[in-house]
């Protein structure tokens, strides 16, 4: 179902004074009114649509639009209402309620889908509710029925086009996501509109779960023009349900399955009068399968909203959540597990004004906080004791790689027998200011700034933990329109002023064109071309600056003179630069949509360590600088490049069955790097492939980045009747280049492996499937890993062989709520 609601829109405090509807006491009293426009998925009005008035879910009045699609209705009385549209063609489709009084006037527009394709809307891509149709960029829109029952966010995002998630081992582990070959840190992930990310971009996906997440919106490019720093490959976008039932609505469901693994889930919601409420809590444990490797994530989600009339809307979401887990290390390498501990205790919140000052004028303030604390516990030793050279080792084992290469013996696995604890807290408070106006019903300029201020730290416990704190500023511009509902374009830039590199303008535009609009007419319809074009920036971390060139010779009593002397910089912004085209065909009389994309990024400015030696080469006179705790400094030096097509397929099987797929091609290879495996490659020279180099810490320059796979693809096949559904999905990954990242009790080189293709290609089959007993109560049962395929995502860390979650779901009150 589609649905295009322009509803109580944000506020700029100059537009709040302004409107008028902020006070309707000094207007004359009248009948309320709700109206609005029934639209096709390019715009187009849909004339003689039938528009009924719903409240609580009963229709209370109907009439048809009219030629230019618009629809009125007399408010009998104060209350929460809704519309409901359909007209032959095309899809029906609802809207989201709002609480009216009797004299009080609403806006309510819809969209119609095409009969068996939905058309979700997106705000990612362009800071406005629009149409996924009405788009030239790559977006995904995924609502919750697309991921119900799923445990974590990570596991609808592995069918997508264009992503690749890599968790290191089983539930817990840490997760990284990969956009069209980007890095794992160069992703914005945003909760409600507040970013998510630690410092630098970095987002552990473990600790996300799908609790309380209405909608997932996927943008694949940069986004830097409305995001700012760190929407240097993508952006993800989760938002959180409103309450929209004048009952209470509650939930309670309760699973079991494999490895001690037990989750509860309680909702509850409601919408009464100009307030609705929404609250979701979610534990979830498990033991996994290997030693030390427990896991439990508890999260809270809220988002409480008031809509004193229909110009204003004030809104408080947040999300809370404490996770711990034992952290294994690479089992499969050394053979024991390590005696470490992951904790993370994380907050985000913000406060949302919207208002619509005039019917084409709206705004928003926004104020958002993020408190990211992370620890690290490392409680003692774990290995085999070596008293000559002083560390401890893994056991003996046998490695061998997808290429065919084996190596055998022991691993250094830790140098110290004290007890560490690392700390890493985060933290961000900004406020966002948006304003949009429609100068025409075709063409909406807009405007933003952004304030925001960053606090870092890390280190060990009982040292003198590395700071650092920033000040920045964003502003945004951009222009967007449509030519005849046929050609939709978007044009605009971002210019950043980061505290710490600077000034730096980040441009993007998209167009879409409809050679043949969608219709049920013919075998093919709904021609679109696309094209957008974006650069995105990204920040170093909190560790990447202290560790900086700069950062290194600050401190020291003559690092004024140094810098000055040698003209040294802070660490610079990562940059990005992408296009991508293609064409989205609709087959079968709307039936089946087939889209294919080409896409290339180039990833420069990249940070990296360069030792002493890479230094001088690049013209910096390190021998003449003080020595380094590690003999080096990052620095931004690396360069990459990733190109390659996306081919996704939908298809109505019938009335009941619908199926997708997709398969991503991508070609990526490092172009420049001074990193020391660059420098001076790693030869295991006690192996029969002495003479093949291996980047022991870094990829080499003409190979692929780490992990990142030339070939993946996905399917997913729904069958969904009155009481009934079930999903047969699957992610299918090439092999991959990767280090084992190993020395030897001689610190040598021979237990590494050649790089090229070490990780194994594997399918990750899911089964899932539930049954509504009655209207209160669901049973489900959700498999993993079907087939119980012993993989890696990441060379050395096993991932879970078959799982499996039975669960049961009991519903009370809403719209069945009886008060007798």
């Amino acid at each position: 179902m589609s649905v295009f609601v322009r509803r109580l829109s944000t506020c700029g405090f100059l537009a709040l004074f302004l409107s008028p509807s902020w006070f309707p006491t000094l207007q004359a009293q009248k009948f309320g009114e709700l109206h609005g426009t029934v639209v096709d998925p390019l715009g187009a009005a849909v004339a003689d649509a039938a528009v009924s008035l719903v409240e609580n879910e009963h229709v209370i009045a109907s009439t048809r639009s009219d030629r230019t699609g618009a629809y009125h209705f007399a408010i009998p009385a104060a209350g929460r209402y809704s519309i409901r549209a359909a007209a032959p063609s095309f899809q029906a489709a609802g809207s989201q309620s709002v609480y009216l009084s009797a004299s009080g006037d609403g806006e309510l527009n819809v969209t119609l889908a095409t009969p068996t394709l939905t058309q979700q809307v997106t705000v990612t891509s362009t800071g406005a509710p629009t149409p996924e149709a009405q788009t030239g960029t790559s977006v995904t829109v995924m609502p919750s029925e697309d991921f119900r029952y799923a445990a974590e966010v990570q596991d609808p995002l592995r069918l997508v086009p264009g992503l690749q998630m890599t968790q290191t081992g089983e539930m817990g582990g840490t997760t990284a996501l990969y956009i069209r070959g980007g890095a794992s840190d160069a992703n914005k992930v945003l909760i409600d509109g507040i970013p998510a990310d630690a410092i630098g971009g970095a987002v552990e996906f473990a600790n996300l779960a799908s609790t309380g997440i209405q909608s997932i919106e996927v943008l694949r490019e940069p986004n830097s023009a409305l995001y700012g720093s760190d929407a240097l490959a993508g952006v993800v976008s989760l938002t959180t349900p409103c309450g929209s039932t004048e009952l209470p609505y509650i939930t309670y469901a309760g699973e079991a399955g494999n490895f001690r693994t037990y989750r509860n889930n309680v909702t509850a919601g409601m919408a009464y009068k100009h307030f609705d409420l929404y609250s979701a809590f979610a534990r979830i444990d498990t033991d996994n399968n290997i030693p030390n490797s427990e896991f439990h994530n508890a999260t809270y989600a809220g988002n409480f909203g008031w809509t004193p009339n229909r110009a204003n809307d004030l809104r408080f979401t947040v999300r809370h959540v404490i996770v711990s887990g034992g952290q294994p290390n690479a089992i499969a390498l050394y053979g024991i597990p390590d005696d470490g501990q992951q904790k993370e205790q994380d907050n985000y919140y913000g406060v949302t004004w919207n208002n619509q000052a005039t019917d084409k004028w709206h705004n928003m303030v926004r104020y958002g906080g993020l408190r990211l604390n992370s620890e690290y516990n490392d409680f003692g030793a774990t290995g085999i004791y070596d008293p000559e050279i002083g560390y401890w080792l893994g056991a003996p084992v046998t490695i061998t790689g997808a290429n065919g290469y084996s190596v055998h013996g022991q691993a250094i696995f830790q140098y110290s027998d004290t007890y560490s604890q690392y700390l890493s807290p985060s933290s961000r408070d900004f406020v966002y200011a948006q304003s949009d106006y429609s100068v025409t019903p075709h063409f909406l300029a807009l405007g933003a700034f952004k304030y925001e201020h960053e606090y870092g730290a890390a280190g060990y416990t009982g040292e003198t933990p590395s700071t650092i704190s920033r000040d920045n500023y964003s502003y945004t511009l951009q222009l967007s329109g449509d030519v005849r509902n046929r050609l939709f374009w978007n044009l605009g830039t971002g210019l950043e002023d980061n505290g710490l590199f600077g000034f730096a303008a980040t441009p993007r535009a998209s167009l879409a064109y409809y050679l043949v609009r969608p219709s049920d007419r013919s075998f093919f319809n709904g021609t679109k071309l696309h094209a957008s074009f974006g650069k995105g920036i990204k920040e170093p971390s909190v560790y990447d600056q202290t560790n900086s060139l700069y950062g290194l010779l600050e401190p020291l009593s003559d690092g004024a003179q140094l810098i000055s002397q040698y003209h040294v910089t802070p660490l610079g912004a990562e940059d990005s630069r992408t296009y991508d085209a293609g064409v989205d065909q609709q087959i079968f009389k709307g039936r089946g949509l087939l889209g294919v994309t080409y896409f290339h990024n180039a990833f420069t400015n990249g940070v990296e360590y360069v030792p002493q030696a890479g230094l001088i080469e690049l013209g910096i006179p390190a021998a003449d600088l003080p020595p380094f705790e590690y003999g080096g400094a990052y620095i931004n030096s690396l360069a990459y490049r990733a190109q390659g097509a996306e081919v996704e397929l939908q298809y109505q099987l019938g009335t009941h069955l619908f199926t997708r797929g997709g398969y991503t091609y991508t070609d990526a290879v490092v172009q420049h790097s001074f990193s020391s495996d660059n420098l001076s490659p790693s030869y295991n020279t006690a192996s029969s492939f002495s003479n093949v180099p291996i980047g022991a810490d870094s990829p080499l320059v003409g190979a692929r980045p780490f992990r990142i796979a030339p070939h993946t693809g996905y399917f997913a096949l729904n069958y969904t009747q009155k009481k009934f559904y079930a999903t047969l999905s699957g992610t299918l990954v090439g092999r991959r280049d990767d280090s084992d990242f190993l020395y030897d009790a001689n610190f040598g080189t021979s237990l590494l492996l050649p790089n090229r293709n070490l990780l194994g290609a594997y399918q990750r089959l899911e089964l899932g499937g539930g049954y509504q007993v009655s209207h209160r109560v669901n049973v489900y049962t959700n498999i993993q890993n079907l087939l119980s395929e012993h993989y890696f995502e990441a060379f050395g860390y096993p991932a879970l062989p078959l799982t499996f979650r039975s669960g049961v779901q009991f519903n009370f009150g809403g719209s069945s709520w009886s008060l007798k």
